[in-house]
């Protein structure tokens, strides 16, 4: 089994993962080009920290996991109503998202038990 140090790691890279899969939609290149070049920095300065780096799959993974919850009540239109309000919502199918976000976060998992 790792050192708890190195699980310590795993989160913090998931947690830059998730942020950094948020700002590659939102902001494109503006958020993706100088967080890859801390990561980059980072794996150099820092070696040990390379076998964590596996994390920044699972935050990715954790991102597509919340679309697919957002989106449980898809495919397609679902309506709702309350005493004083009605409206409807258009949902994606959450299946695929689903697949994907654990595919991805058991991915990094996966890899970084199985890495060093």
């Amino acid at each position: 089994m790792r050192a708890r140090g190195s699980w310590v790691w795993f989160l913090i890279w998931l947690a830059i993962g998730g942020l950094l899969a948020i700002g590659a939609v939102s902001l494109g290149p503006l958020v993706v080009f100088p967080v890859a070049a801390l990561g980059i920095g980072a794996a150099v300065r820092w070696p040990q920290l390379r076998g964590s780096m596996f994390g920044l799959v699972s935050g990715a993974g954790v991102v597509v996991l919340v679309v697919a919850y957002l989106n449980r009540e898809g495919p397609g239109t679902t309506c709702w109503h309350t005493a004083t309000r009605s409206g409807c919502d258009e949902h994606l199918n959450p299946l695929p998202w689903l697949v994907a976000g654990v595919g991805l976060l058991a991915a990094g998992v996966v890899a970084h038990v199985h890495s060093r």
